[in-house]
């Protein structure tokens, strides 16, 4: 089975949404549809994108697991965005928790170490 994922983010501040996003991933967006919308691909097939949707606004919940949480952690720090939380699991499962600034929350998680 093959498996594609086009997961949405509804913001208000289209414009500081972008720029948000844009550092918590450390790359602009792979396209940008319009003044409303704009996608990145985490990889292939597998794509994040926010959308001006005002009424929906803050209310995203995404994990997304990543290969090397530490180094996305670390990298995001240095571009001024910090986790809202990080956890471990009993399992050893680790996820960092980011809260934009109208309330979506996006995490990425790790397998055990």
């Amino acid at each position: 089975m093959a498996l594609d994922l086009f997961a949405g983010i509804p913001v208000n501040d289209f414009a500081a949404a972008l720029a948000w996003y844009e550092r918590l991933l450390g790359t602009p967006p792979a396209f940008v549809a319009d003044d409303k919308e704009a996608v990145w691909e985490l990889a292939k097939h597998r794509s994040l994108f926010i959308e001006h949707r005002p009424e929906d606004a803050g209310h995203a919940l995404h994990t997304v697991f990543i290969d090397d949480l530490d180094a996305m952690v670390t990298a995001a720090t240095a571009r001024g965005v910090h986790p809202r939380a990080r956890e471990t699991y009993a399992n050893g499962v680790r996820k960092a928790t980011y809260e934009d600034p109208e309330g979506n929350e996006l995490s990425f998680g790790s397998a055990p170490l």
